[in-house]
């Protein structure tokens, strides 16, 4: 270990940490020292994105990738024969100090396997944001991994220092998590999110009686879901999402495609990692936390799992064609958010604009409304845009039909067709 130059080791325990993808910097609002470095301001800070959609904006790192528990999914297994390294709590913070100064980073995102014992690793997470914090002065974002098992009191002080927490499920039932990963039960991973959710909450409610009262993980808590490791259908994902958004206040459960990291042969067999699949859960999740929906209204015994030809709204949609065409100049706004084609944004301006003027097609187009799916789901001025019948088999055929391309292009598009941009607006 020692034989390894610091770059060597940074370049190992950044790949390390690529499998983690509950990685955010939005939701923070914490307060800068004067005379400090840094910021982190309302809404979130600065984010560079890769092809696959994952921020890169933060130092995201490991402290080590060593680790006693041997999780079947995980690439930094305790069986798993990988080099293993380690930097020191002195060594990140120079890091992300260094990083920050050159403008590489806007924060830290911090996470590691586990050596010794909980309480020891997360006593060398919360040195890092201690030292950070304290010594460096440093007021930008903090993400930290809380250690199952580690102590109540080391939870507490890690939320005290860092702008979010995070621990991850990584499977949704006990049966998967005994299978899988047998070193971590599950009241060891729900517990902290219980404390931590108690701890966010008292946070708030001091705040509003005094603003000088000390900040607790501002940015709140997520976690992390692996999809297709376990039999599990996305109903069960995202009814156990819904309940973590409602009882624990999550502000995000995000979504990791199982990529096969061994031949175990608890694992399954996939020739890919269910990216699709992924993409659809994000989808629903959106759903679930902007437009009112349900994890019963999505999914259900007859349909236990997401179709994949669909997005989850149009598949709703599809299945609740009863509903439909709606009036645009007279459905309330719950119902607006209903309309495949129609999100949040347009939504909000269609319930604006309507108050001075009746809206027809070509205002629906400049308030955003995608028309390719919206225009069978509505009526404008009493006019049905779609020009077939809701209740023939043409109705699926279109909106299945694949996206027209151009045959050559100089220059790739940053939005090549209307089903791409919800992939980077959440608009459905």
């Amino acid at each position: 270990m020692s034989t390894l130059t610091l770059q060597q080791r940074l370049e190992i325990l950044a790949d390390s940490a690529k499998y983690d993808v509950s990685c955010s910097s939005s939701g923070s609002n914490r307060k800068g020292v004067a005379g400090g470095v840094g910021s982190t301001k309302s809404g979130g800070i600065c984010h560079t994105w890769t092809a696959d959609g994952r921020c890169i904006s933060l130092l995201k790192i490991l402290l080590t990738n060593t680790c006693l528990y041997d999780c079947a999914y995980c690439m930094n297994r305790r069986s798993n024969s990988i080099p293993r390294t380690a930097l020191t709590p002195e060594e990140v913070v120079r890091l992300t100090m260094d990083f920050y100064r050159r403008n590489y980073i806007e924060g830290l995102f911090l996470s590691t396997g586990v050596v010794r014992s909980a309480d020891h690793t997360m006593e060398q997470l919360i040195r890092v944001a201690r030292k950070l914090r304290l010594e460096e002065r440093f007021n930008g974002y903090i993400h930290l991994k809380v250690v199952p098992g580690a102590d109540r009191l080391l939870v507490e002080e890690a939320g005290r220092y860092a702008d979010r927490v995070s621990v991850n499920i990584e499977l949704p039932t006990r049966e998967s998590l005994q299978l899988l990963a047998p070193d971590k039960p599950r009241d060891a991973l729900i517990g902290p999110m219980r404390q931590l959710s108690s701890l966010i909450l008292t946070s708030k409610e001091e705040r509003k009686r005094s603003r000088k009262a000390p900040q607790f993980a501002p940015g709140g808590q997520s976690t992390q879901l692996i999809v297709g490791a376990t039999p599990e259908s996305d109903r069960q994902i995202i009814s156990l999402s819904e309940g973590l958004y409602q009882r624990l206040g999550l502000k995000r459960v995000y979504y990791s495609a199982f990529v096969p990291v061994s031949s175990d042969n608890r694992l399954p067999a996939l020739p890919a990692p269910p990216l699709l699949r992924e993409h659809r859960l994000y989808q629903a999740d959106w759903l679930l936390r902007f437009y009112g929906f349900s994890a019963h209204e999505l999914l259900d015994d007859m349909h236990p799992n997401l179709d994949m030809r669909l997005d989850p709204k149009t598949d709703w949609a599809m299945r609740h064609i009863g509903q439909f065409p709606v009036e645009v100049n007279r459905a309330d706004y719950e119902l607006l958010l209903r309309v495949p084609g129609i999100g949040v944004r347009s939504a909000q301006r269609i319930v604006r604009a309507r108050r001075n003027a009746r809206l027809s097609e070509e205002e629906l187009k400049r308030l955003g409304v995608v028309m390719k799916r919206a225009r069978y789901f509505i009526t404008a001025c009493g006019r049905y845009l779609g020009g077939i019948s809701l209740d023939g088999p043409e109705l699926f055929s279109r909106l299945t039909a694949p996206a027209r391309r151009k045959a050559s292009l100089d220059q790739l598009e940053l939005f090549p067709a209307d089903s791409d941009v919800s992939a980077v607006t959440g608009e459905l």
